[in-house]
C-alpha cells in the first residue's frame, strides 16, 4: 500500500491513470443524474429552512432552487469533460470546488464515499490524467504522453488502500465481532430476498457477514497490490460490493465507486488492454517523453503531508473519552463504514430566562425528516440546533431563551436510554473540539 519514494519518479505506463479519469467521470455523470432524477436536489438543499453547516463553514449556503439545479448541471457537464479529457484542469477543478461545496451545505447528508470524491477529485487536479486518450492531447491543447511518474498511480492507490485498511481496523470491536451487530439487526429485514431470504435470520448468516466483512477490508488491499493473486482479489471486490449495493441498497453508489476505483491495481498492460476498446483513432505509440514534474521535491513534501493528514485525521476519535459509537466524537471522516444501528428521538423544550413560560418544540416545524433523525443521535447537531432554537424563539420575543433537550437513543440493538444530561442549558454551551461532557456514559446492558 506504501509508495517507494525512492523510486517514484520510475516511468510507468500511463494508461492505469487515464482509465481512472474516464470511469471516474461517467461514474460522476451518472450519479449527479440519479441524484437529480430522484428529486433529491430540492429535498435535500431546497426545501430545509435551516441547514446543520460545518463548523467554520458557516457561510456556505445553498443557491436556493435554480441556482442548486444549475450546479448540479454544471457538475454533470464537468463530469463529461472529465471523462473526455476535454479542458481537463478547469474541469476537475471546477467540480472539485463544486461538488465539496455541494457537501459542506448541510452534515446530515454526509457520507463516506461523497468525501472519498471530494479527496479524489482533489488529487485528480494534480495528476496528468488528460495526456492520452483525451480531447486535449488530440486537439494539441496539451502533449501527449505514454507514461508518467509511477507516484502518480501510487497515490491512488494509497488512497483508495487507507479507505480500505481504515474499514478493516475500524471494525474490530466487539459489537462487530463478538455480537455480529448491526447485522443481526439489519439482515432479517433482506427475509424477502429469493433464495437467501431464508437464512437472514440464522445468527451464523449475521457471523458471517461481519466476519467476512472485517477480513475483505483489512486485507483486500494487499491481494490487489499481488500480481499474482490480483485477479482472484478483483473478483472478490466485485461479489463484495454487488452484495453490498443487493442487500444495503440505501449505501447509494459507495459499491461501484469501490469496484470502479480498485481498478487502479492492475497493470498499465491490462489498462492499455482496456483503453483498445474504447471507439477512438488510434494514436502513435511512439515519439513521447514520460511526463514530467518541474517540482519534484516540493511535489513530494506536499504528498507526504496530505497523507500524514490521511493517517491523522481517522484517528482522532482516540482522543476522545468514552464509546466512540455513542459520542461519535471524530466519527466523521474516518471510513467508519456501516459499522452500527442507532436511532435516537429528541424532545426540546425552549424556557424564558426565568424559567416561567416553556415551549414544546415540534422539530418537523423546522427539519426534515432525514434532518431530524441524523440530529437525534449526533451530539454537535443537537447542539447546533439548539442555538438555532435560541435564535428562533429570540426572535419570536424570549429574552435570553433556555433550551433543553431530551433525548433518548438506541445503539446495536441495546435498549433506547438517555443521551443527554436533560437539565443542561444547550443555548448556553459553545461548540467546541473537545468532549462534551454533558453527553452521558455508555453502559452496555448484561444479557
Amino acid at each position: 500500500m506504501a509508495i517507494d519514494w525512492t523510486a517514484r519518479d520510475r516511468p510507468v505506463a500511463i494508461a492505469p491513470l487515464v482509465t481512472f479519469r474516464i470511469t471516474f467521470g461517467l461514474l460522476m455523470f451518472l450519479s449527479l443524474l440519479r441524484f437529480w432524477a430522484r428529486g433529491w436536489i430540492t429535498d435535500l438543499y431546497v426545501n430545509p429552512s435551516f441547514h446543520f453547516t460545518y463548523w467554520g463553514f458557516e457561510w456556505v449556503q445553498p443557491l436556493g432552487d435554480t441556482g442548486m439545479h444549475l450546479l448540479f448541471f454544471a457538475l454533470m457537464a464537468a463530469s463529461l469533460l472529465i471523462a473526455l479529457g476535454l479542458f481537463y484542469r478547469v474541469a476537475i477543478v471546477f467540480f472539485f470546488l463544486g461538488f465539496t461545496y455541494v457537501e459542506l451545505i448541510d452534515v446530515t447528508t454526509y457520507l463516506n464515499h461523497y468525501y472519498f470524491i471530494s479527496l479524489v477529485a482533489f488529487l485528480l487536479i494534480w495528476l496528468p490524467a488528460n495526456r492520452h486518450f483525451a480531447l486535449d492531447a488530440r486537439l494539441g491543447l496539451v502533449q501527449r504522453r505514454l507514461e508518467t511518474p509511477a507516484w502518480t498511480i501510487g497515490i491512488l492507490r494509497l488512497q483508495l488502500g487507507l479507505v480500505y485498511v481504515f474499514a478493516g481496523l475500524a471494525k474490530l470491536n466487539a459489537d462487530w465481532l463478538l455480537r455480529a451487530e448491526p447485522m443481526k439487526t439489519w439482515l432479517p429485514a433482506k427475509s424477502h430476498l429469493p433464495l437467501v431470504g431464508q437464512f437472514m435470520y440464522d445468527d451464523w448468516v449475521a457471523y458471517l457477514f461481519s466476519w467476512f466483512g472485517a477480513g475483505y477490508d483489512l486485507f483486500i488491499v494487499f491481494f490487489l497490490l499481488n500480481r499474482r493473486t490480483r485477479s482472484i482479489a478483483y473478483g472478490f471486490v466485485l461479489v463484495f460490493h454487488l452484495a453490498t449495493a443487493l442487500f444495503f441498497p440505501a449505501i447509494g453508489v459507495f459499491p461501484y465507486v469501490m469496484i470502479v476505483s480498485s481498478l487502479i491495481f492492475f497493470s498499465g498492460e491490462f489498462h492499455d488492454r482496456l483503453l483498445s476498446f474504447l471507439p477512438a483513432k488510434k494514436e502513435p505509440t511512439i515519439g513521447t517523453e514520460p511526463y514530467r514534474f518541474a517540482h519534484r521535491k516540493l511535489t513530494a513534501v506536499l504528498t507526504v503531508a496530505y497523507f500524514a493528514l490521511q493517517l491523522l485525521i481517522p484517528l482522532r476519535y482516540s482522543l476522545y473519552p468514552g464509546n466512540l459509537f455513542w459520542t461519535e466524537e471524530g466519527y466523521r471522516f474516518s471510513w467508519r463504514v456501516m459499522l452500527m444501528e442507532k436511532a435516537g428521538a429528541a424532545y426540546f423544550t425552549v424556557k424564558d430566562q426565568a424559567g416561567q413560560k416553556s415551549y414544546a418544540v415540534n422539530n418537523t416545524e423546522y427539519l426534515t425528516l432525514l434532518q431530524e433523525k441524523m440530529m437525534s443521535t449526533q451530539p454537535d447537531l443537537i447542539l447546533k440546533y439548539a442555538h438555532y432554537l435560541a435564535e428562533v424563539f429570540k426572535n419570536k420575543g424570549i429574552a435570553e431563551p433556555k433550551v433543553f433537550a431530551e433525548v433518548y437513543v438506541t445503539l446495536n440493538g441495546e435498549p433506547s436510554r438517555l443521551y443527554l444530561d436533560s437539565t443542561v442549558d444547550l443555548a448556553a454551551e459553545k461548540l467546541r473540539w473537545n468532549h462534551y461532557d454533558w453527553i452521558l456514559p455508555y453502559e452496555q446492558s448484561t444479557p
